[in-house]
């Protein structure tokens, strides 16, 4: 509850173009040695989203803070792999970071290449403006198409285009790459609290689940496709009842190590047929 009231608090903030709220301080009762690293972590959403931003970090970090069966090991793991997730890596997020890099060098910044799919890019747009194209594209057939774009800060028309673009900072959280990464964040924080409760020596396992997913381009969408495989075909029906996955850790491991460069998924998808297969037979022995 704490975290869907500070999303709308920072709903109602960027909506009114007002984000002024002060910087949010690292939970309470957390432990002395995760304070520093906690401290950076809301820096870091600050110069990438706002105040309010990071104070929705800190609110799905007190979840787990002082909570029984999480340790200082699994809490730095959450705050680490919850704050790479929330700062995710958009053509905006490129754009800020070139600037910084700009202001910081002593000559021109050079450019940087980056690639990406139509529809991601698009995607970095508020959805009421993307969504049409969208459609538009996927019924064209050139929503996966890859394109290139340059980033660089060589000259003025240059470092005006990177401000333009991390401008739209603004409008992020209206986008639709930024709703995917909302619902993935807090349903990857509900996967780790029901394994608390259901089978909680698996948690180190989940919570690991979150390096998965990388990057942008294809990288990013493949990491994500094999996540939900590996969540919807073992981890949730486990914690459901419906399948008899004793050691949960395990089978995610066995899972994770057959995942190669594969869209469609064919080894995993195997893999998970056959640890599903083996639990079954297993229980009715």
């Amino acid at each position: 509850m704490a975290s869907v009231l500070s999303s709308l608090r920072y709903l109602l903030a960027d909506i009114i173009g007002d984000d002024d709220e002060p910087a949010p301080l690292p939970p309470a009762n957390l432990p002395a040695v995760l304070v520093s690293e906690i401290r950076a972590a809301i820096e870091r959403l600050i110069d990438y989203q706002g105040p309010s931003y990071a104070q929705l970090y800190v609110d799905r970090l007190k979840r787990f803070v002082g909570r029984p069966g999480v340790d200082v090991a699994m809490l730095e793991d959450i705050a680490r792999l919850m704050v790479m997730r929330m700062s995710y890596e958009d053509p905006i997020r490129i754009a800020q970071l070139k600037l910084v890099e700009s202001a910081a060098a002593s000559a021109p910044s050079g450019g940087d290449r980056k690639k990406f799919r139509i529809d991601e890019l698009i995607g970095a747009l508020p959805a009421v403006a993307a969504e049409p194209v969208l459609d538009v594209l996927e019924w064209a057939g050139w929503a996966h198409a890859p394109i290139s774009i340059r980033f660089s800060a060589a000259n003025r028309w240059q470092v005006r285009r990177l401000k333009i673009e991390a401008a739209l900072r603004r409008w992020r959280l209206f986008s639709v790459r930024y709703a995917t990464e909302r619902v993935w964040v807090e349903r990857w924080l509900h996967m780790i609290d029901r394994g608390l409760t259901k089978q909680p020596p698996a948690v180190p396992a989940i919570v690991r689940t979150a390096d998965m997913i990388q990057g942008y381009g294809s990288t990013y969408r493949h990491g994500l496709a094999d996540w939900h495989a590996i969540i919807d075909g073992l981890v949730k029906p486990t914690f459901d009842g419906v399948l008899p996955l004793t050691d949960l850790a395990a089978a995610i491991a066995e899972a994770r190590a057959a995942i190669v460069p594969d869209p469609r998924q064919v080894a995993l998808k195997r893999k998970i047929a056959e640890i599903r297969a083996r639990a079954m037979s297993q229980a009715s022995a």
